[in-house]
């Protein structure tokens, strides 16, 4: 008779008050005041003082109130000095006063690049940096300021992201005041280089080398997984396309690219099983594996969830040493209270309450949960498999909610077929890392084995970000995360009562009679024999024009970021566009560029005459240039046919001249191309932005502007003429809009307008993907995209 193994799930519980009031104290005093650590700190020490005097003959209990009044003594004490002497800075004050400031800094973290909220703006370059430092000396507006807080600086790229971190250099700029809950006392907007930088520490600089190492080694695989590997490795993602980047958030595997105690357990556990095998004693493997702990915090830099994952395994590793047997839980409460005591800064970070609140799930609920698998005959790999990934989701749901507004449904299972290839492409990405700068072969040996990796990765979060309702809005901030852990709560009810059981279940049928139905009895996607989609794109364009032969259309305008479009046309079965066209060179209509090549073939990209903006004029050229795909300029007068489709350019009538150094936005709308298209759904008139004067230039130069369809200019923006619309007269007419924008689009006056002269109008942000068809008649798919991400 078989036996299943019990999995011993206990573990000690003596820190953890501790160290929840040491976090507890110090988030009060960032959000509330510093005097809200000491009432906090004190009050956990009285608590602590009564329990010792009641816990006579229970000493684990005594031995925790002994670490709470420690702690709470340290939280009313040294952490509440520290708050109160940020929130009193002398720096801050000048900081609210936004006066000139010359400072002498040494840098504490790594440079980050401040990236825009349009993929095409991202994809031009960030054009500044942040990073944090610590004021050694501080002159406002030509006065010393005696000050030893920590500051922002926002500064030009081109100067300042080769920084490193032990730097000292001198900064001068205008101060502004910090935003958010930390210890920052200003902020630091930068204009000019760094002023006589010092050498950075000799590591810092190692790691530098090690770091541009990988990323030049990365340069032999495609685009997508030479940007992901480095962040699967590093926690580097200046190099991740962002639509891989969005599509790691919609599928619940951004913490891939983040580092944490996943990469650090990898790291050394690799270095453990290797010593392992060469028979090596447990306190020799331990200070091995502890140095090589040490070298890889110093690779990735000093973030909040290394920082802490770094304590906690060097704890780890001090009891393997010892000889002891390791506890994972007393060595996260032990990460908690020195962290935090250390950078009370610490307790509002995003990221150190995630990486704590994953560990946390991971150390309590996933073995439990594994072993009630276990003793339902699940093989232990696959329970693990399976708890570990739910343990993880459940326990960091209510932060990422708060934090994102958003909820990934599809999480857990993207993260079950992740987990067998981190391990790997994490090792192999270190040892690349390590080996390339002396070893240049076997580091590229080893970066294409992590190449199937990194790609099976890529293809998890891309079907998943794809899945109907992989992502639901959700509340923001604190209540979205208080309702998000409510709705976790009435779930464990659910899960060990019955009565609440039944409710749920029937809470659950009644929402699927209300909803089925609606899904059963909706058109299929797409409909047969359209002639065009306004696809669903946010706050930007995307139209695709059918031919007669399946598979094959014209595309107009890629909308504002990666992703959206590709999907469209993946649902739409696309894969050969003999033309892409741009109407004109806004970061809304050509963000989405790269991901129509996606598994797909295209002829020619064609544009107008317009060059403006230069940038994104330079993007498309290189694009064009990386995809082998010829650039065509249309004009008015010329005609394009393809079976079922023909296409006559309208405008622009008027280009201003290539000279034009910096166009207003106006003007660049204007230079539009406006195409008129012939389908079996009958005349379709695709206008881009054009405004005013540009509809007025049609009106005076093309005889007949009548269409069925009217893709209505500029996102349905005020600026349209009344006798504009009532010369094209459509039957319907689109509005390509993005859910809560700030545009105010669509304009009230405008819709109205169109609602006057009869026409049936649609919004994207209303209807999703919308669909013409003989007619002209219009099938909505009915999946709107929410509201744009910011």
């Amino acid at each position: 008779m078989s036996t299943v193994p019990v999995l011993d799930t206990r573990q000690d519980m003596r820190l953890v008050p501790a160290a929840a009031a040491c976090w507890l104290a110090a988030l009060a005093g960032l959000l509330l005041g510093w005097w809200t650590a000491v009432a906090a700190g004190l009050a956990s020490a009285v608590l602590a003082g009564l329990v010792l005097w009641r816990a006579r003959g229970r000493p684990r209990a005594r031995e925790a109130a002994a670490a709470l009044l420690i702690l709470g003594l340290l939280a009313a004490g040294p952490i509440a000095w520290r708050i109160r002497d940020a929130q009193r800075d002398e720096l801050r004050v000048s900081a609210e006063q936004g006066l000139p400031a010359v400072l002498r800094v040494v840098v504490a973290e790594r440079p980050k690049p401040v990236r825009s909220a349009g993929y095409a703006d991202r994809q031009a370059g960030a054009r500044s940096v942040v990073l944090a430092a610590d004021v050694r000396t501080a002159a406002v507006d030509g006065r010393p300021v005696p000050t030893s807080g920590r500051v922002l600086l926002l500064a030009p790229v081109e100067q300042w992201a080769s920084l490193l971190p032990g730097q000292e250099v001198a900064a001068a700029g205008r101060l502004m005041p910090p935003r958010g809950s930390d210890l920052t006392v200003a902020v630091l907007s930068v204009r000019g280089p760094p002023g006589e930088p010092s050498q950075a520490p000799w590591w810092q600089q190692a790691a530098a080398v090690l770091r541009t190492g990988l990323h030049d080694l990365c340069q032999v695989l495609p685009e997508e997984p030479a940007g992901l590997l480095p962040g699967l490795v590093l926690g580097d993602t200046s190099a991740l396309s962002p639509r891989v980047e969005q599509e790691f958030v919609a599928a619940g595997l951004t913490h891939l690219t983040a580092v944490s105690g996943g990469n650090l357990a990898v790291v050394c556990g690799a270095v453990l099983l290797l010593l392992r095998l060469l028979r090596l004693g447990p306190r020799l493997s331990a200070a091995a594996a502890g140095a090589c702990l040490a070298g890889f915090l110093v690779l990735v830099g000093p973030e909040p969830s290394v920082l802490r994952a770094g304590v906690m395994a060097a704890v780890a590793l001090l009891a393997l040493a010892l000889g002891r047997r390791g506890s994972a839980l007393p060595a996260l409460a032990f990460a908690v209270c020195v962290l935090v005591v250390a950078d009370p800064a610490m307790a509002t970070e995003f990221g150190f309450a995630l990486s704590v609140c994953a560990t946390g799930g991971l150390v309590l609920l996933a073995p439990r949960w594994a072993g009630a698998l276990v003793r339902r005959g699940i093989p232990p790999g696959f329970a693990e498999g399976l708890a570990v990934p739910l343990a993880a989701f459940l326990v960091t749901a209510p932060v990422l909610a708060g934090m994102a507004g958003s909820v990934s449904l599809v999480s857990v299972l993207t993260n079950v077929l992740a987990a067998p290839v981190v391990a790997p492409a994490t090792v192999l990405g270190v040892l690349a890392t390590v080996t390339g700068p002396w070893w240049p072969g076997a580091g590229n040996v080893l970066v294409h084995l992590a190449d199937p990796e990194a790609r099976w990765l890529i293809t998890v979060a891309r079907y998943g970000a794809r899945a109907p309702g992989a992502v639901i809005a959700w509340p923001g901030g604190w209540v979205g995360g208080l309702l998000a852990a409510g709705v976790l709560v009435v779930l464990a009810l659910a899960v060990r009562h019955r009565r609440v059981r039944v409710l749920m279940a029937l809470l659950v049928v009644g929402g699927l009679l209300v909803f089925v139905p609606v899904r059963v009895l909706a058109p299929a996607w797409p409909p047969r024999n359209w002639a065009m989609v306004e696809c669903d794109v946010g706050q930007g364009d995307a139209v695709v024009l059918a031919t007669a032969d399946p598979g094959r259309a014209v595309v107009v305008d890629t909308g504002p970021e990666p992703g959206p479009v590709d999907e469209c046309l993946h649902r739409l079965a696309v894969d050969r566009i003999p033309l892409l066209v741009l109407s004109h060179l806004h970061a809304d209509h050509i963000g989405g560029l790269a991901s129509v090549f996606d598994g797909r073939a295209v002829g020619a990209i064609a544009v107008g005459p317009g060059r403006s903006p230069p940038w994104a004029w330079r993007q498309v050229a290189a694009e064009a240039a990386r995809q082998s795909v010829p650039l065509v300029e249309l004009n008015p007068g010329e005609r394009l046919d393809w079976p079922g489709l023909a296409l006559d350019v309208l405008g622009p009538r008027y280009v201003p001249a290539r000279a034009a150094e910096q166009p207003d936005g106006t003007t660049i709308n204007n230079s539009s191309v406006v195409l008129r298209a012939e389908t079996p759904a009958g005349r379709i008139l695709l206008t881009g932005d054009v405004e005013l004067a540009a509809q007025s230039d049609l009106l005076a130069d093309v005889g007949d502007l009548r269409a069925e369809v009217l893709k209505v200019p500029h996102h349905g923006s005020r600026y349209s003429l009344p006798s504009f619309l009532a010369a094209v007269a459509p039957r319907v007419a689109m509005v390509s809009v993005g859910a809560g924008n700030t545009y105010g689009h669509p304009s009230k006056s405008t819709i109205d307008t169109l609602a006057a002269l009869g026409a049936r109008v649609t919004r994207t942000d209303v209807d999703g993907d919308t669909a013409v068809v003989a007619g002209p008649a219009i099938v909505r798919r009915g999946e709107p995209r929410g509201p744009p991400r910011r």
